[in-house]
């Protein structure tokens, strides 16, 4: 536990001193220094983007790919120079194109610079087909590697006895215990081998992907779980198999519940129908609601240090990051329990068989 406390303390440190980096970067070559902007720095650091940031002006670049109507462009990131604000024009097959707030814009024909409306949004310029690898996709890629080097090591890991060595002595109980403790009560023993696949690619990947954004250098630092385009397509693939594996029992008790009145049964059907709708979205905004709120919460508690304009603050900053810090490691295994654990049971609600009275 001491152990973990340090480096919890390390990573809080680093978050720090890299939050300084940010914040005085660039800014001292100004005459008129700007304010510092937390919720621009927040949101700038749980977004997705086109590179990794290290520190100052030191970035690692991605390829960007887009599909426009002249075809196939890719270009590394590291051509727009760090900027964000639509200034820096890259040209590529006749066409030019700019970074607006990680969003890639092009230029509409004859076009030099962007420009913007009176809401800030881009009037001469349009997003191409963007199919770039961004901080999320590439974290993704890398779960998936973590993926299948863990458990094909795991697969390897046993002796002639079946007595599980090495890596296995710790996915084993892990596998056992979404078997035992999230598949099969929720599920039934009949049934719950065919799904124990998705359930747990579903528990893990969900979980790494969430301790690799806890960890605040490359080739980590993602917020990929806090993003609502992730969790929403894996509610969707959720939702996907819990239909096509009801029963008839399932809907029958949805659209026309037994032993009820008809007036009754008229009204609860469309609040059914709703229910089965809003499972998804539940799933969707609980994990990325609770993922994201835990990473705002520790970078404003850093962020306080720039906006109250003195380091007394830091320590105070600093210690609470590191509880908030220790709770979150608890936060994301205990958040790819409950996306399972969930996922579980509503294949179990509607794989259930019609009871005899």
């Amino acid at each position: 536990m001491q152990i973990n406390t340090f480096k919890t303390f390390l990573v809080s440190l680093f978050l720090a001193i890299s939050f300084f980096g940010y914040a005085t970067d660039d800014h001292e070559d100004k005459k008129e220094k700007e304010e510092f902007n937390a919720s621009e720095l927040i949101f700038h650091h749980i977004g997705d983007s086109h590179s990794f940031h290290v520190a100052g002006e030191f970035s690692i670049p991605l390829p960007i790919i887009l599909w426009t109507d002249s075809g196939l462009v890719t270009f590394m990131s590291s051509e727009f120079h760090h900027d964000v604000e639509g200034k820096t024009v890259v040209e590529k097959k006749g066409m030019k194109f700019v970074n607006l707030h990680d969003k890639i814009y092009q230029l509409a024909k004859d076009e030099k610079a962007l420009t913007l409306d009176i809401e800030h949004h881009p009037s001469n310029a349009e997003k191409p087909f963007d199919i770039s690898i961004t901080k999320n996709v590439f974290s993704m890629f890398l779960s998936m590697l973590l993926l299948i080097l863990i458990f094909g090591f795991s697969a390897r890991a046993y002796t002639k006895d079946g007595v599980p060595k090495g890596i296995a002595k710790f996915t084993e109980p892990l596998v056992v215990f979404v078997r035992d403790e999230i598949a099969i009560p929720n599920i039934g023993e009949k049934n719950y081998n065919k799904y124990m696949p998705f359930l747990l690619t579903l528990f893990f990947f969900i979980w790494i992907n969430n301790i690799i954004g806890l960890i605040p250098f490359f080739p980590f630092s993602s917020n990929l779980s806090g993003n609502i385009a992730f969790t929403l397509t894996l509610a969707i693939f959720t939702f996907v198999i819990m239909v096509f594996s009801s029963k008839k029992y399932y809907w029958k008790h949805m659209l026309w519940m037994p032993g009820l009145p008809v007036p009754m049964k008229l009204f609860l059907a469309p609040i059914e129908i709703i229910g089965m709708f809003v499972k998804p979205i539940a799933l969707t905004i609980r994990l990325f609601a609770n993922i994201t709120a835990g990473h705002v919460i520790v970078l404003s508690l850093i962020s306080l240090i720039f906006i109250l304009k003195t380091i007394w603050l830091a320590p105070v900053s600093v210690l609470f990051s590191i509880f908030i810090s220790v709770i979150e490691v608890l936060v994301v295994a205990i958040q790819a329990y409950i996306f399972t654990l969930l996922s579980a049971l509503y294949f179990g609600q509607a794989l259930e068989e019609e009871h005899e009275h």
